[in-house]
């Protein structure tokens, strides 16, 4: 199993914008389809952002997130990206990616195997 990695984490003011990266470590991520997932500090909880299947032709954003959110892959680079835009306070969190290699795309995190350690993402008012 591939083990993702994560990068592109910042502080911005509400509004900015910031684009994620995950990548495969040791290994290309372009036969798993990848899962974005974040864990907010406070109440603590663990939801879903957006998921990809391997070819990029299938994706899937959280409803409340479709209209700022935009989940992408280059797999000539072997890297999934995520674009965030018009950030809130409420979208700091430590972002996490992780594999299927069972092709899933939604929301189930069970689905999900290896995780990548989380960049963080911090957004002021």
């Amino acid at each position: 199993q591939v083990q993702p990695v994560e990068s592109g984490g910042g502080s911005v003011q509400a509004g900015g914008s910031l684009r994620l990266s995950c990548a495969g470590s040791g290994r290309t991520l372009n036969e798993y389809s990848v899962g974005w997932f974040r864990l907010a500090p406070a109440p603590v909880k663990r939801d879903f952002v957006a998921s990809i299947s391997a070819s990029g032709h299938d994706t899937y954003l959280e409803i409340s997130l479709k209209d700022r959110f935009t989940i992408s892959r280059d797999n000539e680079r072997g890297t999934v990206f995520l674009q965030m835009n018009d950030l809130k306070p409420e979208d700091t969190a430590v972002y996490h990616c992780s594999t299927s290699r069972k092709g899933y795309v939604g929301t189930d995190i069970r689905e999900y195997g290896s995780w990548g350690p989380g960049t963080q993402v911090t957004v002021s008012s």
